[in-house]
């Protein structure tokens, strides 16, 4: 019991310095990503870039989510020693990767409204000037994704090696949402450059805007995938992980001799990696303990926490 207690404490120790790692990083990445926003903006404005003035708000966008990423860590680290919290603030992280995922999608559709109205009305554009600040913009994008990056591969593969069966619900989705949120910077800033060196070279103007449209498409698909993760963490459906599945087998085999069942069983997440869950057995055992079924799934270390309720069934007679 000690050994399992020091087990839960060092995974827990080391969860916490990579969420403060992550928080560092993602700060930081707001605040090159806010600044270069800001380059973006004002060199649109000066060189008559349409094309970059909107890559610049479309970075404006990702600032704000990033921001709101970091936010959602500091939020967590505030109020983690509220008791009002029943299992932690672990789900305010989560929930920030949700805001942000809408705030991809909300990116998407302006990208394509833009792209739209491009092709329609086109606008002079100063090539080189503009691919000049998007690659500029490009390197930035790539020294934030490495950031970023670093902390969330340490993270998974911190998950992956210590978690009992390295599942991808492990992952931090605030983290992800601030990754992608960089990684899609960088591939608009991509479609971009390739979009101005077609008008420039081949006086393809009708590139960019359509550039414009398969990143926004690109874009979407992502939020769409940490929407997905991210609403299953908020709406508790976990009832199709293993461990569900897993839990039932070990208590009904387990417990076979004692002719139990499980008459009803509940599992969801209370933390990175982390879940509890409740279960009703019915048993003809007049001895059978909550302890008893606790040690059937024992071996799950992801299990922080259990409620169990037996039912006797009556002797005949």
């Amino acid at each position: 019991m000690h050994t399992h207690d020091l087990s839960g404490w060092q995974h827990e120790h080391r969860f916490q310095e990579d969420r403060h790692a992550a928080e560092r990083s993602t700060r930081l990445v707001m605040w090159i990503t806010a600044a270069t926003m800001l380059l973006e903006i004002g060199a649109g404005w000066w060189f008559n870039s349409m094309a970059l003035l909107a890559d610049g708000w479309h970075m404006s966008s990702h600032a704000v989510a990033i921001g709101l990423s970091a936010f959602a860590y500091a939020a967590a680290r505030r109020y983690a020693g509220d008791r009002r919290f029943a299992f932690g603030t672990w789900k305010i992280e989560v929930l920030g990767g949700f805001a942000s995922a809408m705030f991809l999608l909300g990116v998407a559709v302006m990208m394509v409204v833009g792209s739209l109205e491009r092709l329609w009305s086109p606008a002079p554009i100063h090539y080189r000037e503009a691919m000049g600040v998007a690659a500029f913009g490009l390197v930035i994008n790539l020294l934030c994704a490495k950031l970023l990056g670093g902390a969330h591969h340490h993270h998974h593969d911190e998950h992956h090696h210590h978690g009992h069966d390295g599942h991808a619900h492990g992952h931090d989705l605030n983290l992800r949402s601030a990754y992608l949120h960089v990684i899609a910077d960088a591939a608009t800033s991509v479609l971009a450059i390739l979009a101005l060196a077609g008008g420039w070279l081949y006086g393809w103007a009708w590139l960019d805007p359509v550039m414009g449209i398969v990143g926004a498409v690109l874009v979407a698909s992502w939020a769409r995938g940490l929407l997905i993760e991210t609403g299953k963490v908020l709406l508790d459906r976990e009832m199709d992980h293993p461990v569900v599945e897993e839990i039932r087998e070990g208590v009904e085999q387990g417990l076979a001799a004692s002719e139990t069942r499980i008459a009803d069983l509940h599992v969801w997440r209370v933390g990175q990696g982390a879940y509890a869950c409740a279960l009703s057995v019915v048993t003809h055992s007049a001895m059978l303990t909550p302890d008893d079924v606790r040690a059937t799934f024992a071996m799950h270390e992801e299990i922080r926490h259990s409620t169990i309720e037996i039912h006797r069934c009556r002797a005949d007679g």
